[in-house]
């Protein structure tokens, strides 16, 4: 068995006093990928930010791609995670394969005196046709659609071969087409790089890939269930994170959810 790309243990993340994880175990082998899911709130967005070395835990032990968070160089442990996120500034009017090669330097505009490779240069054009954006390669930031964004961040995200991948809600303000293009595009990262370990975050179910291999349900910073996807995107486990009685089926390899028949307003403790 391969050594784990993460490994988390007793996790907890403590601010302002009040814990926003506490008690998460999580180990993400070569080749899986994983949902992160939960309401508002419940710790997803705390937890990608732990995994992405970008946030330090409070107690517990966490192992990104073998080093262990506290005792490593961030910095260096960035550079082998490709992180996806729809809120990613561009704040000049760069081309499709400029912001792909930004991921090489891990900036948000390309470096002065700074060129690419050859072989770099390839990479970043193979990315952008397998993203399906050959005919935008020289389009502009500014006049692309949100949908052609998000796949350009993911070919940003991957062209420095990352081993872990996290996507923050990549489907963010898209429309159907294109939420269905950007997740055609993430389950096609399976066949390309079948080693690569990913974790997505979202609020909806509708949003995941049919290549999501394994999931955890998160609810006030606390594990609900966790291990193969279809073990735990279930309609009784997604109903206890999200404290709503749902009705979760897949078809096609997809997920949907909808409100349990017989279920009304008054059933959700928040309402």
């Amino acid at each position: 068995m391969t050594e784990p790309r993460i490994a988390a243990a007793g996790l907890r993340v403590t601010r302002s006093g009040r814990d926003l994880l506490h008690d998460v175990d999580l180990t993400v082998r070569s080749g899986e990928h994983w949902a992160l899911l939960g309401p508002n709130g419940a710790g997803k967005s705390t937890m990608l930010a732990v995994l992405g070395a970008t946030s330090h835990p409070t107690a517990g032990t966490v192992e990104v791609l073998g080093r262990r968070l506290g005792r490593t160089d961030v910095r260096a442990l960035r550079e082998h995670i490709g992180h996806v996120d729809p809120r990613h500034r561009v704040l000049s009017p760069l081309t499709v394969l400029e912001v792909v090669l930004t991921g090489l330097t891990g900036t948000t505009d390309l470096m002065l005196r700074w060129e690419p490779t050859a072989e770099q240069l390839d990479a970043a054009h193979r990315l952008v046709a397998d993203v399906g954006l050959v005919a935008r390669t020289d389009a502009r930031w500014p006049v692309l659609s949100q949908g052609e964004r998000g796949r350009a961040l993911i070919a940003r995200a991957l062209v420095a071969e990352p081993d872990l991948l996290l996507l923050d809600e990549p489907a963010t303000g898209l429309d159907v087409a294109a939420r269905e293009h950007l997740l055609e595009t993430v389950d096609a990262l399976r066949t390309r790089r079948p080693d690569l370990s990913s974790v997505m975050v979202t609020h909806h179910l509708e949003d995941l890939p049919a290549s999501t291999s394994h999931a955890l349900l998160l609810r006030d910073g606390a594990v609900v269930a966790q291990g193969p996807a279809d073990a735990v995107v279930t309609s009784s486990a997604v109903s206890a994170a999200f404290a709503f009685p749902l009705t979760v089926d897949r078809v096609g390899g997809r997920w949907h959810a909808r409100r349990a028949p017989g279920a009304t307003r008054a059933s959700h403790p928040s309402s």
